[in-house]
């Protein structure tokens, strides 16, 4: 029987400062992911588990849906994981989406953000530990406006939800 060790985690303030997220992009270029990329004001991060996970996989594409509605009003979109390049090349292969995807979460990271952290179910998702899902909104002030956090894949925000709120936020601010 597996047992996992005990790891001590924080949770971040909301309109607290987010912290500098570096990553890696698809060309193996550290990239600092908690500042918008082009003409948005705001970002949102999406921390996903792995390439095998089938729900982190619809999840990222139904957020594709979104995405022009979130353009829309200043808001852009990143996602990542815990796992290496070549897991998220294969990854890309069953995605349709067009905002940037990057790999390379650390763990220390993923527990600085106050994500959970698990060990594989199965043999074949590897032996490194890997962040469980979260859902962060930054403001332009670099500000953490809204946190998700989840203990498993199927535990996510209410999409529409969650956009028609930012909408209204950004529309009426």
């Amino acid at each position: 029987m597996k047992t996992h060790k005990l790891m001590k985690t924080h949770k971040l303030r909301i309109l607290s400062e987010f912290p500098a997220l570096s990553v890696y992009d698809s060309n193996n270029e550290l990239v600092d992911i908690s500042k918008p990329t082009g003409d948005a004001e705001w970002q949102i991060i999406v921390v996903y588990r792995n390439h095998n996970c089938p729900v982190c996989t619809s999840f990222l594409n139904k957020l594709e849906g979104y995405r022009q509605r979130l353009l829309d009003v200043g808001i852009d979109l990143a996602a990542v994981s815990a796992y290496g390049r070549e897991q998220l090349e294969e990854h890309r292969t069953r995605l349709d989406v067009n905002f940037p995807m990057f790999y390379g979460l650390t763990i220390e990271q993923a527990q600085d953000l106050g994500l959970y952290i698990s060990l594989p179910h199965a043999p074949h998702e590897g032996n490194p530990e890997f962040a469980e899902p979260g859902l962060f909104v930054i403001n332009s002030e670099g500000l953490l406006r809204e946190a998700f956090i989840a203990n498993s894949a199927f535990m996510r925000p209410d999409l529409d939800l969650l956009v028609s709120c930012l909408e209204y936020v950004r529309n009426n601010a």
